[in-house]
């Protein structure tokens, strides 16, 4: 290798733009994690305080859309830089950039989800509630191929620090999804008019005579 082609090598400033972007994917991991493990909340009802359930489902929003900034922000910036080139196409194609296709083509689809569900906030009162929760499972498929990508692509993808990150984000949300799918035995609140399981009928009173 020449001294020049060495120093272009070693000199960050000279990757400025995959720097920043590969900065921008991490965060853009950080939030989505957030945004699945407050959803996880949500859905299990973790604390019934009054008010923590819109609190939570503010929050929820607010870190989806949060998080397509990010990886917005992520794929654009790869635009600058000299080494890849990727092209417009090669940032919102799967599989259509030529370092890495099949990493970076998880990235993008699971991008593409993200984007789809995360909009489909404003779209709930259109497309009804029961298609937007069937949408909203999806969720999990972008969580999925968001790890494969950040784990799979980039010369840093088995660093020590990068795994550290993806770790401490994983494991609430591992723990949360398996408090949710374990089975419990825990007692949904009776509906109104509705005896609760396991309770006594109260004893009739006599009827007083006149």
């Amino acid at each position: 290798m020449s001294e020049a082609a060495l120093s272009s090598y070693s000199d960050p400033s000279q990757h400025v733009y995959w720097l920043a972007s590969r900065g921008l994917g991490v965060g853009a991991l950080v939030l989505l994690s957030l945004s699945v493990g407050v959803g996880l909340a949500l859905s299990v009802r973790i604390s019934r305080a009054p008010g923590i359930a819109a609190t939570l489902k503010r929050q929820h929003e607010a870190l989806s859309l949060a998080g397509l900034v990010m990886i917005a922000a992520h794929g654009l910036t790869l635009l600058g830089d000299p080494y890849l080139r990727p092209g417009l196409a090669g940032i919102a194609l799967p599989f259509a950039m030529a370092s890495q296709p099949a990493w970076t083509g998880v990235g993008i689809i699971g991008g593409w989800l993200a984007a789809i569900i995360g909009l489909s906030f404003y779209a709930r009162r259109w497309i009804g509630n029961r298609a937007w929760r069937r949408l909203h499972r999806w969720t999990f498929a972008v969580y999925v191929l968001s790890i494969a990508h950040t784990l799979g692509s980039g010369s840093d993808a088995r660093s020590t620090w990068l795994l550290y990150i993806v770790l401490v984000t994983l494991a609430p949300v591992a723990l949360l999804t398996l408090y949710r799918v374990w089975p419990t035995k825990r007692r949904a609140a009776p509906r109104r008019g509705q005896r609760p399981a396991g309770s006594r009928p109260r004893a009739l009173s006599p009827e007083v005579s006149p």
